[in-house]
């Protein structure tokens, strides 16, 4: 195909898949991103077989697991002590699949590492994109503290959900959630390969996620988080750090060793969630991937999954296309119904998990959870879960990665002593 000048707007999972991709089709590829030195936010996220199968592709696979933790299940339990979310991936029926828990950073570093061992890859950090400008050579991007940039064949957002392109409203949702990422030591009563939740009705949730050895981390660690009305913040801050510590051991008493490793309110993150889907994500020149597309909560764990296959579509989409607006139409047009769909589905759980209601909870106890136990909704909870649900991997020439190979080449990788990180 003829090489495009592409310039990707954020410098996250989604900016990061698509300039590997297109710069080993040949195009020259530059990423904006508005930090000084570009880097992760948040702590921890899940990377689920639909996410793996394009990592996979991009031979980063057994580098991502590498650095991550395997988790073998999601386990959610509520406040008297009743499992009322039990979905291992082995309900998905395929052999030796897992989930893999990993720091934003590791992930991050990953992805980075790679675009830069890449040619036809230049970076621009410390600039913040607002807005752009179309002409007959290309499209120009506006800066905050620069001069507009040269013209573009194709400018490509992963700007994520607070988008300068989209002006439609964002649709913030209340709950939000603390985040912090901790060291996991010897003896802590947490299993090592499960995503382990503990629920008070929707209105509070807590969670520990391992994931993985960062580099700058002397051991594995976890992701800890608390559900979090946004409306509460201001009210948490002036509440004393112990008080809220002892709020969230009355729903999990074991939590109490690595609540004791928080000391100043600084290792905690608050982070927001918008459900939005971008009603026009391709432009004159331009095309929305990731959360500057579609963004939603993270009770299905899909975020940046989702990206890694908007990714891959995109540049299949400009492989297979003849022009350059059909290119930006295939490439949305192997990702709608899948977006729609999970759009959708995260919508209607969401409340089960993260409201102040006192009956969808009970909907979920009493009537959901049980129904789980049982074929074929387990097998589609694994579906949902995994982010297959849909089929999303055929229609984009993607399978599913060997996962017997990987966990093999991790295991080799323990025994030869290789470091973690």
């Amino acid at each position: 195909m003829e090489p495009l000048s592409i310039a990707i707007i954020g410098c996250g999972p989604a900016g990061l898949a698509a300039a590997l991709l297109l710069a080993r089709q040949g195009h020259g590829v530059h990423i904006f991103d508005q930090f000084v030195s570009p880097g992760p936010v948040g702590s921890g996220l899940m990377i689920q077989p639909s996410g793996l199968a394009v990592l996979d592709a991009l031979g980063l696979a057994g580098e991502v697991l590498r650095r991550g933790a395997r988790i073998d299940a999601l386990q959610g339990i509520e406040e008297h002590g009743r499992t009322v979310l039990d979905a291992p991936y082995d309900a998905l029926g395929h052999r030796g699949a897992f989930g893999i828990g990993i720091h934003r950073a590791s992930l991050f570093a990953v992805l980075l590492e790679a675009a830069e061992r890449q040619e036809g890859i230049t970076l621009h950090a410390d600039h913040a994109v607002t807005g752009s400008t179309l002409s007959p050579e290309g499209r120009r991007l506006v800066f905050a503290k620069a001069d507009p940039s040269p013209p573009f064949d194709l400018v490509v957002d992963a700007s994520g959900w607070r988008t300068h392109f989209d002006p439609a409203p964002k649709g913030i949702l209340p709950f939000g959630a603390l985040w912090a990422s901790l060291p996991l030591e010897p003896g802590d009563p947490f299993a090592g390969n499960l995503l382990e939740q503990r629920y008070r009705r929707a209105a509070q949730m807590a969670g520990v996620l391992p994931i993985g050895t960062r580099a700058a981390a002397s051991g594995p660690e976890v992701a800890f988080f608390w559900s979090l009305k946004a409306d509460d913040y201001a009210a948490w801050a002036d509440t004393p750090l112990e008080a809220w510590k002892s709020e969230v051991l009355r729903l999990w008493p074991d939590l109490a060793g690595l609540l004791a490793r928080i000391t100043s309110r600084g290792q905690l993150t608050f982070a927001r969630y918008a459900h939005r889907t971008h009603p026009a994500p391709v432009g004159e020149r331009m095309i929305a991937i990731g959360d500057a597309w579609h963004s939603a909560s993270p009770q299905l764990g899909q975020g940046a999954n989702m990206a890694l296959l908007d990714a891959w579509s995109l540049a299949r989409g400009l492989a297979e296309g003849r022009t350059l607006a059909e290119k930006l139409r295939l490439a949305t047009s192997w990702r709608r119904d899948h977006v729609w769909l999970y759009q959708g589905v995260t919508r209607l759980f969401t409340p089960l998990y993260q409201s102040d209601s006192r009956v969808l909870p009970a909907v979920r106890d009493r009537v959901l959870a049980p129904l789980s136990r049982n074929w074929p909704a387990r097998g589609i909870q694994a579906q949902l879960m995994s982010g297959l649900f849909g089929f999303p991997l055929a229609p984009l020439g993607l399978a599913l990665p060997d996962y017997d190979a990987l966990s093999a080449s991790l295991i080799s990788a323990s025994a030869s002593g290789a470091p973690q990180s």
